[in-house]
């Protein structure tokens, strides 16, 4: 049988990654059992659900069997809400030096938005713009693989009294995924509320500081990850990304109508149309239409909105992905000027919106 102490020396090791601390300095562990069938462990937490219980579970099952032996059973690990609940801070006055927040967003999967958004992100860093990147897209973060940052873990820091997470600095741009607190092998099993709860947390726990832009990278289709940006925070404008595929072009004007609802009232600052044409690298002058031609030209003549920017289906993008390396930083390759082309564009049109737009409201829900 094993010891309350070898037992709780193993939880030493687990760190809850919204906290940055092991969960036995953090009071979380209440209560350590064990007898002949396995041990059983009663975690404390506040009444409000932890989005990061599931990590957190899985961890100390893995930490006890590297310090106790595989044969080690855990048998159960429960939950008890704590006495003295440690609420989540979820004001948001460290976004109060955000002078742009803009929705990166999609109405289906598969049209490249992530690589639109964090090309974007980089972009308005070369063009001088203090830039944030949030990755939102929960159950299908990007940003780590994009960025060449799989091992990343962001620390926890105390400032002016409240725990900041302080964001991975990389190509001029900050920088917070939860691709950075999960294990990249694990698969993130939440509800809804939880994902809500983690984009809460990174919103209001982020340290952003001082920034022009702050680039959020959205979930595809429209769920509670949008309603819940949309009620935190003033979203200065929404830029819709879509394949020229009529398939992909039907699901776009969804995200556009969700943006524009009356209650909800996100001006919609264009749309960006992606895989425009395919070049191969040796023709250069060659542009084959495989999804179509000029879909998203037509969606925002119908639509009344503009179209921001065509980018190319070439596979120096697809490899800068895949590598860590945006391609919009590689000054040579013609895909890169169409990502500065996108930013300018875009910041032309939020100069244009906050000139003659009031400021977006919060969505309130009684």
């Amino acid at each position: 049988m094993y010891t309350a102490s070898s037992i709780q020396k193993a939880l030493e090791k687990v760190v809850h990654p919204g906290k940055g601390k092991d969960i036995v300095s953090l009071g979380i562990v209440k209560q350590i059992d064990t007898d002949d069938s396995g041990i059983t462990i009663t975690l404390a937490l506040p009444g409000q659900k932890d989005p990061f219980l599931g990590s957190i579970k899985s961890t100390i099952v893995k930490a006890i069997k590297e310090e106790l032996g595989i044969d080690a059973v855990v048998k159960e690990i429960s939950v008890v809400q704590d006495d003295e609940p440690r609420q989540l801070q979820e004001d948001d006055d460290n976004l109060s030096g955000v002078k742009n927040i803009i929705a990166v967003a999609s109405g289906k999967g598969g049209v490249g938005k992530s690589t639109i958004a964090i090309n974007l992100a980089v972009a308005l860093a070369l063009k001088g713009y203090r830039t944030g990147l949030l990755d939102a897209d929960i159950f299908g973060p990007s940003a780590p693989v994009m960025l060449d940052a799989r091992n990343f873990r962001p620390e926890v820091i105390k400032k002016n009294g409240k725990d900041m997470v302080l964001p991975l600095y990389k190509y001029g741009i900050k920088v917070l995924s939860i691709g950075f607190f999960v294990n990249p092998d694990d698969a993130v099993v939440w509800r809804g509320p939880m994902a809500s709860n983690f984009l809460k947390q990174m919103l209001s726990m982020g340290d952003w500081e001082e920034l022009d832009f702050l680039i959020i990278d959205l979930p595809p289709g429209t769920s509670d990850i949008h309603l819940t940006l949309v009620q935190e925070v003033p979203v200065t404008g929404a830029v819709i990304v879509s394949t020229p595929q009529e398939v992909a072009l039907a699901d776009a004007i969804k995200g556009i109508a969700m943006f524009r609802n009356e209650k909800i009232n996100v001006p919609v600052l264009g749309l960006v149309e992606n895989m425009s044409w395919f070049t191969p690298a040796e023709l250069p002058e060659n542009k084959y239409y495989i999804f179509g031609k000029e879909g998203c030209k037509a969606l925002a003549g119908k639509l009344n909105v503009p179209l921001l920017g065509q980018i190319p289906l070439v596979q120096s993008i697809r490899e800068g992905s895949d590598n860590g390396s945006p391609v919009v930083l590689d000054k040579n390759n013609p895909a890169s000027a169409a990502f500065i082309s996108l930013a300018e564009k875009i910041t032309e049109r939020i100069n244009e919106r906050n000139i003659n737009q009031k400021p977006t409201e919060r969505l309130k829900i009684n």
